[in-house]
């Protein structure tokens, strides 16, 4: 099958969550013989900050303007089996008014920041997507389910919506020998969002201010530096990939904390859980709904809601903690790799086709 994806980025995983999923899922679609176009716009601030220009699993073409890459692209998209596109992509509303036009393809929208795009259109439009071509995608895929996609179907039109989550590439993410850099007793990776900065301060900041004798790290990029930060808090403005499974093979407790309004959607599991599962390491997160369909809490992952929370978390025994990341590991092997994440794509497509011939209207699995 020959696939064509306009996506933000494949080339660099600097401040932003889309590069590695699309990774995983595509390494796993290029294992079962598809043939995978990835168009991305050569941006500034990726590529100043790229991991790679070219790929053994994707025909990665990076563009100046949509104008200079757009006869080629469009040819690959009408002689595409399935062509994506999807959110956060410069001048993507256009992109999308040109593929809905074309009629040999499926057409799939992915959209890998739901909550946020179902805010923005509450209050107007995107640049990358109107709310008017939602209707007209054959399939919708939404990186949280639960209450997103009753939205997307009830109030968008959205034929059929499905959740496509995060995932992990386990080639890639595996146990490692602890490097120093990185060695720390709580750890926290992701790009600085003023909707999670309250929770950061409670659940990191403030056990690193009462544990001063132990190491914490924060790995992120746009945080404001010249904050007050504790002087037992390690700073690292990017971690490339690369180095992923060593960070977290040397934290002894990770911490995930979610978005507000990835957290008021629900069903919305980053792709760090996933990858400091992989990779051995206990996870401590805050709550959201939907949470215990991915992880058992207790068993699979510890939850924190204050900073006492997580200072019972870090008195936990090595051998306690070992058991949760274990269990946790097992159950993203067995549930969450990007070859489960392609396998459900490829069913998704299925379905979709399946509905284009019947002619009805499919609802997405509130899960």
């Amino acid at each position: 099958m020959k696939i064509t994806i306009f996506g933000l980025t494949l080339s660099s995983s600097w401040g932003n969550g889309h590069a590695t999923p699309y990774r995983a899922i595509l390494r796993a679609l290029a294992r079962r013989g598809h043939d995978i176009t990835f168009y991305e716009k050569d941006v500034e601030y990726y590529s100043l900050r790229r991991d790679f220009v070219s790929c053994n699993y994707a025909d990665l073409k990076l563009y100046a303007s949509w104008e200079d890459i757009r006869r080629e692209a469009m040819a690959d998209c009408a002689e595409s089996d399935v062509v994506m596109t999807a959110s956060f992509v410069p001048d993507g509303a256009r992109i999308n008014d040109e593929v809905l036009e074309l009629s040999r393809p499926l057409k799939v929208f992915y959209d890998l920041d739901t909550p946020v795009t179902l805010n923005k259109l509450d209050h107007g439009r995107t640049d990358y997507l109107r709310a008017d071509q939602l209707k007209e995608f054959d399939l919708v895929l939404s990186w949280t389910g639960g209450h997103a996609l009753d939205r997307l179907h009830d109030e968008y039109g959205v034929r059929l919506a499905r959740p496509l989550f995060g995932c992990v590439d386990p080639d890639n993410y595996v146990r490692l020998a602890p490097r120093e850099e990185f060695r720390c007793e709580l750890s926290y990776m992701g790009t600085f969002a003023q909707d999670r900065q309250s929770k950061l301060d409670e659940l990191l900041l403030e056990p690193a201010r009462r544990r001063p004798n132990s190491w914490f790290l924060l790995a992120g990029t746009l945080y404001p530096w010249a904050w007050q930060w504790p002087s037992n808090v390690k700073r690292l403005d990017h971690v490339a990939p690369s180095d992923h499974a060593a960070l977290y093979s040397s934290s002894r407790l990770t911490l995930n904390i979610t978005r507000g309004e990835m957290a008021a959607s629900g069903y919305c599991p980053s792709g760090r859980f996933f990858e400091a599962a992989a990779c051995g390491t206990p996870i401590v997160t805050d709550w959201f709904d939907g949470l215990d369909t991915f992880f058992t809490p207790s068993r699979e992952v510890l939850v924190a809601d204050n900073a006492g929370d997580i200072l019972r978390a870090l008195d936990l025994s090595d051998e306690e903690l070992s058991s949760i990341a274990k269990a946790a590991r097992q159950r993203t092997l067995d549930e969450h790799t990007g070859e489960h994440r392609a396998e459900a794509l490829l069913r998704y497509i299925g379905e979709a086709r399946i509905a284009n011939v019947l002619g009805s209207d499919i609802l997405g699995a509130a899960s």
